[in-house]
Parts: C-alpha cells; structure tokens; sequence
C-alpha cells in the first residue's frame, strides 16, 4: 500500500463537487482522511471563491494508474480535457505526494505547489507535519513554519459524512 496526499479544489458548485471527490477517492483506495476544508480566494484568475482540503489515502495502484484515475473523476464531473490551469473548477484532483515517488515529469512530484499555495501547505500539514518531503529534506512542518503564503484560509465546517 502506497500513502498518497490528493489536493482537491472546487469553486463550481463547492459542495457537490467537493463531496463527490470524497467519495470518489474512497473507490481508489482506503483509509482516507481529510483535512480541514478551506475556503479562499481564487489565485491567478478572477473568479469564485475555492474550497481546497487535502485528502491522506492509501492505495495498492500504481502511481500512473491512480494518476489516470484522478483525471478520469475530473472529467466525470464536468472538468474539460482542455482546461486551463487559471480557470474555474468543478474538480481539481492533484497528487502532491505519492509514497516516496519523485518526478520532474507529469505528474510532477512531489508537487511544487506545497512551497506556493497556503491552501496546500497548510492542509498538508494538518495531516502529516512530521513527514519528511521526498527530494527536499525537509518535514512538512518545516516547509509550513516558512511558507510566506498570501492567501486567507478560511475553515468551513464539514457538511457530509466521510466513508470508512
């Protein structure tokens, strides 16, 4: 079993969508936990506000297969195969970490969007501060204490049950 950290983001219909890739991952794997969900602001694009969370899961597919996967959820619920990255969104599924897999190719890991965005950061820290970050050396903690994000982070309280 491999532990992979799956950054979701939604600022098209928040709730549902939110909700529906809970449930989704749950198919992927077991074991899953959530942290706290965040509203901000959208990052790069005028837009509607997003509800990012990070999701703390095992599974026993690989990491080509699981990134498959992801992208056909985000397709599934209304995501365009040819979507921008600084654009509205149904789904967003983004593997930050995966085990201990590196890569510069996509999907790029771990994903640099932990030492960019608070709503990555900070999520991730909740769930796994001590973990050391492959290819940097560092714990998440660390990264999170000198992070210099912009972004307010505001908890917005859990609406559905989590799977088991």
């Amino acid at each position: 079993m491999i532990t992979a950290y799956i950054g979701i983001g939604s600022n098209v219909e928040r709730r549902k969508h939110i909700q529906a890739a809970i449930d989704e991952l749950n198919s992927l794997g077991s074991e899953l936990r959530l942290s706290t969900i965040y509203e901000c602001e959208s990052v790069g694009f005028q837009g509607n506000a997003f509800f990012n969370l990070v999701v703390e899961m095992k599974t026993t597919l690989s990491l080509s297969e699981f990134s498959r996967q992801l992208r056909q959820i985000e397709f599934k619920w209304g995501r365009s195969e040819q979507a921008k990255k600084f654009e509205p969104r149904t789904v967003d599924l983004d593997i930050i970490l995966f085990g201990e897999h590196t890569s510069q190719q996509d999907p790029e890991l771990p994903r640099s969007d932990i030492y960019k965005y608070g709503f990555v950061i900070e999520p991730l820290n909740e769930l796994c501060a001590e973990l050391i970050i492959p290819n940097d050396g560092r714990t998440v903690r660390q990264v999170w204490q000198e992070s210099s994000y912009k972004e307010v982070l505001n908890p917005v309280p859990l609406w559905f049950v989590v799977p088991k």
